[in-house]
């Protein structure tokens, strides 16, 4: 039995090199016969793969899985929309000072309400045509500053005039006592004592379907908060003289002036000046309507 030299050869302390570089996680590295980076017999751990035999007997390989670079995009934002200053459902005393405006301009031939209307979109649209602007019916700042820059800041007679319509003269049975005087030649109804006019409010009438009677009468009741058991609609501070026909507020006048009728009451506008009236007049008080 041959017993065994102390000495190792160098393929043995190469491998213990390596193992032991496994061990600890190292990356291998390379390694000679003596143990030495820079002796002879240099011995290479394998790096990268060989390359496949070129031909046509060249052995298959496996498909590289390589993922295709995103195409770039574009993110397209949409222009920021600013919000107009007014538009249809508005209301405020600047909706009444733009009516007012357009009014010195002579496109908006209604007394201003304080309401944004079909009747205001359009004269804000016949405003914008003449100017070259969007004929959106809604004012954006450069409609408003350009407005602005051709009227004068109106007075406070044009903002709250009496009527829109001269009121015209009066039927004989309106000169004495308190009566609500209501002529359908003006379109205009005046509160007068002892012929004096005490106020003055623009009024329409019903249709040719659904006349407004004329005549004298008398207030017969009032409702503040009356709803149309008939057409079920809004009536405030109606004041009733004959059968169902009656003074009151309309919100549809207000909006839409004489473009539409009522269905035999007489309309008023100016929600004020109706309301004003409704806490003044008494059951009993003279009415007539005339043409």
């Amino acid at each position: 039995m041959q017993r065994s030299s102390g000495r190792r050869t160098a393929p043995a302390v190469a491998a213990v090199l390596v193992v032991a570089a496994l061990v600890v996680g190292c990356r291998p590295v390379t390694v000679t016969g003596a143990g030495s980076p820079d002796g002879k017999d240099t011995r290479h751990a394998p790096t990268t793969p060989a390359p496949p035999p070129l031909g046509r007997h060249a052995p298959p390989t496996a498909a590289r899985h390589t993922t295709p670079p995103r195409p770039h995009r574009t993110v397209h934002r949409a222009p920021r929309v600013r919000r107009p200053l007014m538009a249809a459902g508005a209301r405020g005393a600047q909706v009444r000072e733009l009516q007012a405006r357009l009014a010195q301009l002579g496109l908006f031939d209604r007394s201003p309400t304080g309401y944004y209307a079909a009747m205001t979109a359009a004269s804000v649209r016949a405003f914008q045509q003449r100017q070259g602007l969007p004929r959106t019916g809604a004012v954006q700042p450069t409609a408003w500053r350009a407005l602005r820059s051709r009227t004068r800041r109106p007075s406070h007679t044009e903002l709250y005039p009496p009527t829109t319509r001269p009121v015209g003269a009066p039927d004989q049975r309106c000169m004495t006592g308190r009566v609500i005087c209501i002529s359908k030649r003006s379109n205009t109804l005046t509160w007068r004592v002892d012929g004096r006019i005490v106020s003055a409010m623009d009024v329409r009438f019903g249709s040719q379907y659904t006349p407004t009677r004329e005549g004298t009468f008398t207030l017969t009741f009032k409702s503040r908060h009356h709803v149309s058991t008939l057409y079920h609609t809004a009536m405030p501070y109606a004041m009733f003289f004959s059968g169902g026909q009656a003074v009151h507020y309309s919100a549809d006048f207000a909006a839409r002036g004489y473009r539409g009728a009522s269905h035999g009451c007489v309309n008023v506008r100016d929600k004020t000046k109706i309301a004003a009236l409704f806490d003044t007049v008494k059951k009993g008080t003279k009415v007539v309507v005339f043409h």
